[in-house]
């Protein structure tokens, strides 16, 4: 499949990597949609910003979502609760080809102490690795869309 759209977000801690990684992205000739903050805000919210992009991304098929704030772990909390977003702090190539390809991740959470050096190689990574169709990969990634989609019906063991 390949890849149309990115869906970007970040709070003020990530609004000025947020912006190294949209001039990267439009070199690749992708269509970006920054989905906010679009201006520098002390006190914005990530979750406003990392909702909006992972709702874009389940929404649309051919794009992939990157979410940013301090640390990263607020973003990717918040993206994995919409249905359907998969998202991981990630801060390597090893670990991010891994992720996408047999984790199928359709958004990556950074924190906003990446180096923007690293920006080419993880978010090109990121965006160049395809989901792996393996068995195996294809059956637990069908057990992580059973457990999201029946999330409302567990059972606690004591």
């Amino acid at each position: 499949m390949a890849i149309k759209s990115i869906y970007i977000g970040s709070d003020h801690r990530g609004f000025n990597l947020k912006q190294e990684i949209i001039l990267y992205l439009q070199t690749l000739n992708l269509q970006v949609v920054d989905c906010g903050n679009t201006v520098y805000d002390a006190d914005d919210d990530y979750p406003d910003y990392a909702s909006e992009v992972a709702k874009r991304v389940v929404a649309d098929n051919n794009s992939l979502g990157i979410v940013i704030c301090g640390t990263g772990v607020g973003v990717s909390i918040v993206a994995n609760k919409i249905s359907g977003a998969r998202a991981a702090l990630l801060d390597s190539i090893e670990t991010t080809a891994i992720a996408r390809a047999h984790n199928h991740i359709n958004i990556l959470a950074l924190s906003s102490a990446l180096p923007v050096e690293y920006i080419p190689d993880i978010v090109g990574t990121f965006i160049e690795t395809e989901p792996s169709y393996q068995d195996r990969h294809i059956r637990r990634v069908s057990k992580i869309t059973e457990l999201e989609n029946n999330n409302s019906e567990y059972e606690i063991y004591n």
